[in-house]
């Protein structure tokens, strides 16, 4: 990583075309989803152990026949690399935190590294939206942690993205990448919107049932 993060010329770096604030605010917001994800992933994986030593453990997110993560964990879907699928994500949020706290320390990441963490990103999002659709309309039930993973990866998807077209690692019309640096969080917003709408009237009978 060292090479990445050295020195480089002005037109070598990343973040040429980005103020020092909207830097650092990027950073803050990588430290934040990266430590939510990491905590997410983490409780995942102990609460498969715990399945692994007890198969008839009670996940602490087993809220009803909804929410309910120890449904969700017992079904192939929650390996679907032949290992739980949360040690993934604890292995790429303690990187997204590694990237974030370099850059805090004044990190000047290249351009190569830059589209290596929007392929991570991208390739995470198109994981977790695959999860989404596996428990919304295959599983029928809803796992907590994943679903605030799904929400600390789609505003980490979104920001990076954006970043990436706001200093030209995606190579887009700069009024493109000044209109998508305003909208950043309205389109998060949106995305999300979607999928838990979509829940919503998946699930609808049953959560008026709950009431």
């Amino acid at each position: 990583m060292s090479a990445a993060v050295t020195e480089l010329p002005e037109d070598s770096a990343a973040e040429g075309t980005e103020t020092l604030p909207q830097r650092r605010r990027l950073a803050w917001l990588m430290v934040v989803t990266g430590a939510v994800g990491f905590f997410a992933a983490a409780m995942l994986v102990w609460e498969r152990l715990q399945i692994y030593v007890d198969a008839g453990h009670v996940s602490s997110c087993d809220l009803n026949s909804l929410v309910n993560c120890g449904t969700v964990m017992r079904t192939s879907q929650a390996a679907a690399f032949g290992f739980p699928n949360p040690l993934i994500g604890i292995v790429a949020y303690a990187i997204i935190l590694t990237i974030a706290t370099a850059m805090l320390a004044g990190a000047r990441l290249a351009r190569w590294y830059w589209w290596c963490v929007q392929i991570g990103v991208t390739l995470g999002f198109v994981f977790i939206c695959w999860l989404w659709y596996q428990t919304t309309f295959r599983i029928d039930a809803l796992c907590l942690y994943c679903m605030i993973v799904w929400i600390v990866q789609t505003t980490l998807f979104v920001h990076v993205t954006v970043h990436n077209m706001r200093t030209g690692v995606i190579p887009v019309p700069r009024r493109v990448a000044s209109a998508m640096t305003g909208w950043a969080w309205f389109l998060t917003v949106m995305i999300l919107l979607v999928l838990f709408g979509i829940i919503f009237i998946r699930f609808f009978s049953v959560i008026m049932g709950m009431f």
